[in-house]
């Protein structure tokens, strides 16, 4: 039997999902398993193993039949989560841990289960539970937002150890919790390539591939395609530039095909010409990673919301101009310093995308600022020394 303490990593979506999972499970787990605890990681049963020496992978049932899962609050992932209770409690009873790390709603249960069992908490909070329910439009009942902004605040009085993952959501957890220095402020900053343990057979991510015009001045917008992102806002804008920047060519990386669909027929209605634009569908992240080396402007045209999207940091540390909207998501890690902020509306978006495509000072300043921002406060050495910090607390 082993001596190591154990550890319950319960993280409530596909793991690992290449094209969906947060890295932020993948990577937190591994500096815990590296720290000397036997970890027990519970999950959704869709997803593929990967390599993590000295971490026991616990999966409900796949249930495929519910279809994909989306990112974000929906019904299929409130059926799933009654099954990550009940796994949950099943292997606290038959199992003793130190400590459990519950990401983003499974907190909501384990909460009440820590007196019960006896263990300390990590409460790993990805977003505003609440604040989720209203950005896609799941539920507009004030009871049950209520509810769970009830439960959000006594999880956050609960738990030993807190982790988020943007300044905002720093700001509002720390205001909640009766010893805020149980508090670290994690990025998901970490995008390094993850080892599948078994490799799909078939066509491997690095054949997929899409030509990228040589000739053409390329902006590049990877990421998902839903509202709060900003696409009618970029489209718009994007037929601006061209008028200024005539071998500009826009690349759109995600989306479903409904969602491609109708933003192909958005670029259409602003007289974008097929030649100037293609769309890509989803692809690996693998792939996206090469696109993002190869553009000459990325663009983060987001719309709403506080919390940092994590491509920003991927942008941040790839030495490509960045252009992106002056909204709370962005300014709270972004400044003039390491990329080109416009306001949320396509004429200013256009402005800063003609400013990211043409004017060399100005390129070479925010790239270089953006990767010494990113070396001093998102890398692996700074993500692990705070993870660290973290494990201490619930030592």
């Amino acid at each position: 039997m082993s001596s190591r303490p154990r550890a319950l990593v319960v993280a409530p979506q596909p793991f690992f999902a290449p094209r969906g999972t947060p890295f932020s499970v993948y990577y937190r787990t591994l500096i815990t398993a590296q720290e000397g605890y036997e970890v027990d990681l519970l999950c959704y049963g869709r997803g593929e193993d990967v390599d993590l020496p000295g971490i026991r992978i616990v999966r409900i049932p796949a249930m495929s039949w519910l279809g994909p899962i989306k990112i974000g609050p929906s019904a299929a992932k409130l059926f799933l989560d009654i099954f990550i209770f009940a796994y949950s409690l099943w292997l606290l009873s038959t199992r003793r841990y130190a400590f459990v790390h519950a990401h983003e709603e499974s907190v909501f249960f384990l909460r009440f289960m820590k007196p019960i069992f006896g263990f300390k908490l990590i409460y790993d909070m990805h977003s505003s539970l609440p604040e989720q329910l209203r950005n896609y439009k799941f539920t507009e009942s004030r009871l049950i937002i209520g509810a769970f902004e009830w439960l959000e605040r006594t999880c956050l009085k609960a738990a030993d150890a807190v982790i988020t993952i943007c300044p905002e959501l720093a700001h509002y957890a720390r205001a909640q919790m009766p010893d805020p220095s149980r508090h670290e402020l994690i990025e998901n900053s970490i995008f390094e390539d993850v080892k599948l343990a078994r490799p799909k057979r078939g066509e491997a991510p690095e054949t997929i591939e899409m030509p990228m015009p040589s000739n053409r001045r390329v902006v590049l917008y990877a990421g998902t395609f839903e509202a709060y992102q900003g696409l009618d806002i970029l489209i718009p804008a994007f037929a601006e530039v061209k008028r200024a920047v005539p071998d500009a060519f826009l690349l759109m990386v995600g989306g479903s095909p409904a969602q491609v669909e109708r933003y192909r027929t958005l670029a259409a209605s602003h007289e974008i010409e097929p030649d100037d634009i293609a769309f890509t569908g989803s692809v690996p992240p693998t792939v996206a990673r090469r696109y993002t080396k190869a553009a000459d402007v990325l663009v983060s045209p987001r719309s709403s919301g506080s919390n940092t999207p994590l491509k920003i940091y991927e942008q941040l540390a790839s030495g490509v101009p960045l252009v992106a909207t002056s909204i709370l998501s962005h300014t709270q890690v972004l400044d003039e310093k390491v990329c080109f902020l416009a306001e949320p509306e396509p004429r200013s978006f256009a402005a800063g995308m003609i400013r990211a495509l043409t004017d060399e000072i100005g390129r070479a300043r925010v790239s270089a600022g953006a990767l010494q921002r990113y070396r001093e406060q998102y890398s692996r050495p700074i993500y692990e020394t705070k993870m660290r910090r973290v494990l201490a607390m619930v030592a």
